[in-house]
């Protein structure tokens, strides 16, 4: 039979709205062929332009027609570096998102939004809340996320950073009141003696929390976990009186086996022969010599075994 503790119901989760868009890809055209396209247009605008006293009216007008379009042309050249994607609208339809690093060219008048899809860190601030039990604790976290999808990041929240920061602060507060902060042996799980299995928890609720913001969660840690200043001292106290009466239990047991041991040896080998009284007086010093936390001072009997 294992001795490890029951595990409690997964903590409740809620229940976010179904998304309303999902990331899509999109390549755009080489970035290198365009420019050199916006090179000619541009350069050879100008030299129209220069050369409109030569030309006339229409090679003004070829000038400043080809020195606009490549202007306009040169406003969909995009650079996209690694650990970056670039969602994609026009005219408030979403287009899709270009994840993969180089130099495209899009429609200039598409609007890009750079989102980066980069690993991060967010370290929740520490949090004074009441356990299961109502002891008040503090509590902090640190939670490791990336975005999955760059459409939901964008389109379903405000600002995904800011949403992943509340619900991680909303979920590290829902799990310490859900869990007590040591069980004192009691069946069950608590945040100071199942580390593992309440971080798991934790991962869980703060994953299902930011799923709808097209993120996804790749680990979370408690990084602070104590009893608040007030109640500190006293849950110290506590703790140190357990313990010590742990060890006195081992104590006694121990002894009341190496007076029973010594019993038994001396009754086999003969050694001695002891009534029931001095067993009784045997025992007690025994217990007393064993068990005590100071040293014993022996006291030697001169005389015979009764007096």
């Amino acid at each position: 039979m294992s001795d490890s503790p029951a595990l409690a119901p997964a903590p409740d989760v809620p229940e976010m709205p179904q998304p309303h868009v999902e990331e899509r890809p999109l390549t755009g055209a080489g970035g290198f062929g365009m420019l050199a396209v916006v090179l000619v247009l541009v350069l050879g605008g100008i030299a129209l332009l220069a050369l409109s006293g030569v030309l006339g009216p229409v090679g003004t007008g070829l000038g400043a027609f080809a020195l606009v379009v490549g202007l306009i042309l040169a406003g969909g050249l995009t650079a996209v570096a690694p650990g970056e994607a670039r969602v994609v609208q026009l005219f408030g339809r979403y287009l899709g998102t270009i994840r993969t690093s180089g130099f495209r060219w899009l429609n200039p008048f598409t609007q890009r939004r750079k989102i980066s899809t980069r690993i991060r860190n967010h370290e929740t601030e520490l949090a004074k809340v009441n356990d299961a039990d109502g002891n008040p604790i503090e509590i902090a976290a640190v939670v490791v996320w990336q975005v999955r999808d760059t459409a939901k990041a964008s389109f379903e929240v405000d600002d995904f950073v800011e949403f992943v920061a509340i619900q991680s602060e909303t979920a590290v507060r829902h799990i310490a009141t859900s869990y007590p902060y040591d069980n004192q042996g009691a069946p069950g799980l608590s945040l100071r003696d199942n580390a593992d299995e309440i971080t798991g928890r934790l991962s869980t609720e703060i994953a299902a929390r930011v799923e709808s913001a097209g993120v996804a969660v790749i680990e979370s840690r408690i990084t602070r976990l104590s009893y608040a200043p007030e109640i500190a001292q006293a849950m110290l106290r506590r703790q140190q009186a357990g313990a010590v009466v742990a060890a006195r239990e081992k104590i006694v047991e121990g002894a009341v086996g190496m007076v029973k041991q010594a019993l038994d040896r001396l009754s086999e080998q003969e050694v001695v022969d002891l009534d029931e009284e001095r067993k009784a007086s045997m025992v007690s010093n025994l217990l007393v010599v064993l068990c005590g936390d100071r040293d014993t001072q022996p006291v030697v009997n001169t005389g015979s075994l009764y007096s």
